[in-house]
């Protein structure tokens, strides 16, 4: 009897060590939630094929916007909620562009993940004038130029916060993707010197192109939606005043976003009683494989033609 009565403190002590270290599990597993992150999500399509290009194979990027989505309007699902909140690094757009996103890089910054707002390090400028005036705007992707300052952000952002990179890789491919947005950059120039200063208007279908014309000696006569977002909507005296201004601008041609119907655009054109042609402008979101812009490179040189193919005299 005293033999077991000796054997049970060591028999307790046991299995105190053992309900320990069972509640130790649990614990060890929420201090490495951390660790259990992942890649790089990026909001926007066009973002995503720059992150891809800067970052090659060294880490998994998931782009959440699909081909001709609209920036301003898309969403999320659980599951891609999930993803930003469990990612290395979220790259997104900021200033405002990402309304129906913001929420959730939100949360993954409370929750800790590392995030980079492109558009709030590419320099940005206020709106000029419309609903939005005195706002930051976030189209910034229009100017090559600020683009290829943003390859450089992301090529470091990604070295400092994602795991197992080869630095010297991510650097190599940030340099010559920099080098392709400068040829970019200069045959855009070159290509846009066929369009006489005084026919270098521009109307498209909402305040987007604030940063193209102020690289490239353009001047915006007046937007359909006056506005820097999709979701807000024109009045019958907004299409006629810009009309007025169309008319007294003499502009050839009105640029629509090609993911946006046309019909605002067209209305405002058969408005002035001027032969006005509605050419369609990849502004927000890249396409499909087949869709004309696939990539960044693409899209800009696509729109690029279509700009000067509105505007140069033939």
């Amino acid at each position: 009897m005293a033999k077991q009565d000796a054997r049970r403190p060591r028999r307790s002590a046991a299995a105190l060590a053992a309900i320990g270290l069972a509640l130790l599990v649990p614990l060890a597993g929420c201090s490495a939630v951390g660790e259990d992150r992942s890649g790089v999500v990026v909001t926007t399509n066009i973002l995503g094929d720059v992150t891809r290009a800067v970052i090659g194979d060294e880490a998994e990027v998931t782009v959440l916007m699909k081909p001709n989505a609209d920036p301003h309007s898309f969403g999320v699902s659980a599951r891609q909620a999930a993803r930003i909140e469990n990612a290395e690094l979220v790259v997104y757009n900021g200033l405002g562009l990402e309304e129906g996103v913001l929420r959730n890089v939100g949360a993954a910054q409370e929750a800790g993940v590392p995030t980079l707002a492109a558009g709030e390090a590419a320099d940005p400028v206020d709106y000029a004038e419309g609903e939005t005036a005195g706002q930051p705007d976030p189209h910034f992707w229009t100017d090559p130029v600020r683009m290829g300052a943003v390859v450089d952000l992301i090529a470091e952002r990604t070295i400092d916060e994602v795991g197992g990179v080869d630095a010297e890789a991510v650097r190599a491919n940030a340099a010559a993707y920099r080098g392709e947005l400068a040829e970019l950059d200069a045959w855009m120039t070159e290509r846009f010197a066929d369009i006489a200063p005084e026919r270098r208007s521009l109307v498209t279908n909402h305040h987007v192109f604030g940063y193209f014309a102020q690289r490239y000696g353009f001047e915006v006569v007046g937007t359909v939606i006056p506005s820097g977002t999709t979701l807000a909507s024109p009045s019958a005296s907004d299409l006629e005043s810009l009309a007025d201004a169309v008319r007294e601008a003499g502009v050839p041609a009105v640029f629509a976003d090609s993911s946006q119907p046309d019909r605002l655009a067209r209305a405002m054109a058969e408005e002035t009683g001027l032969e006005i042609e509605v050419v369609a402008l990849f502004s927000e979101s890249l396409t499909g494989e087949e869709g004309g812009a696939p990539t960044y490179l693409q899209m800009m040189r696509a729109n690029t033609e279509a700009v000067v193919g509105g505007l140069a005299e033939e």
